[in-house]
């Protein structure tokens, strides 16, 4: 058994010589250090959050299964918020401080999923999410529509972060004040994938159903929704060489070597010494107001609208 005080309470880290990642030999004990070292950056991205968890019990290839409900070895001083859900409610285990991550830790959590919102306000969200979600291993794809979504969210004067997911794709993320509601920034994320894939049918597309895409990229908004979850940042993924969900600049996008799964446990915590790159995006939190609302919508009316000679 391995323990760590922090944050004012002994935390132990039961069985760490489980293997959570047979192919690379990667523990519970590994996976625990990790967080301890990159506690002070990523505590502040899960700090006042509903989490639904995904733990692996049994390690990748094992059982495993999503928690969003407080319970089942979650323990009993670990902060609960207790949302709406259809037919009831739902109590969400919330990560304040290094304590809780490392208990949770305990519990084979392998990745953590965060609300677009916070505890106080689960309906007022401050965070808006597209995901770029490639239908091919082609990553070049994926860096063109960030930039494309990037050029959007200039014109409509939002700011705007890039996270690598650890996967395949990219997310990029819009700080939000909070003053619209769960359904207001859904749909505004929905029309600003309508946007894009208007503006660039050939390479984009919003359609659900795979079979539909024909190789285009997905942008995906549904993680806008209620009760929806998005991968927190330096979260860690549950895929072989354990990659890390990572946020990056903006410059980062034209480095050559750049990858969606580039960091993992054994490179994140040397990458912080330089600073998180989302230390500071609450200080641009902007709304998702009327005015923008209507702008978006005549930009999509106009992209949506057949060439003049086809109506």
């Amino acid at each position: 058994m391995t323990e760590y005080v922090v944050s004012g309470r002994a935390v132990s880290i039961t069985h760490p010589d489980r293997v959570l990642f047979p192919d690379d030999g990667i523990t519970k004990a590994d996976l625990a250090s990790y967080h301890h070292a990159v506690a002070g950056a990523m505590v502040p991205h899960l700090a006042d959050r509903p989490l639904m968890l995904q733990r692996f019990p049994g390690g990748l290839g094992g059982e495993w299964f999503y928690q969003k409900e407080a319970g089942r070895g979650v323990a009993g001083w670990i902060r609960t918020v207790e949302v709406a859900k259809e037919g009831g409610t739902v109590r969400h285990p919330v990560v304040d401080d290094e304590a809780s991550l490392l208990a949770l830790t305990n519990l084979s959590t392998i990745s953590f999923h965060r609300w677009t919102s916070r505890a106080d306000r689960p309906d007022r969200p401050d965070l808006m999410v597209v995901d770029l979600d490639p239908s091919t291993e082609d990553f070049a794809e994926v860096l063109q529509a960030a930039r494309w979504t990037r050029e959007i969210l200039d014109d409509l004067d939002l700011a705007c972060y890039l996270l690598t997911t650890g996967s395949r794709g990219l997310h990029v993320t819009v700080p939000l004040d909070r003053s619209a509601d769960t359904e207001t920034v859904a749909g505004f994320a929905e029309d600003l994938a309508r946007l894009l894939a208007a503006s660039h049918d050939d390479d984009l597309t919003v359609e659900t159903r795979k079979a539909s895409r024909r190789g285009r990229l997905y942008v995906d908004t549904a993680r806008n929704g209620w009760a929806q979850t998005v991968v927190a940042p330096y979260s860690v993924r549950p895929r072989p060489g354990a990659p890390v969900a990572a946020p990056i600049t903006w410059e980062e996008l034209d480095d050559p070597a750049l990858r969606p799964d580039g960091w993992t446990i054994a490179t994140m915590p040397a990458r912080l010494a330089g600073g998180d790159p989302w230390s500071e995006m609450h200080r641009h939190a902007r709304a998702i107001n009327p005015s923008r609302r209507r702008r978006l919508e005549r930009l999509v009316a106009k992209a949506e609208s057949p060439p003049t000679g086809e109506r």
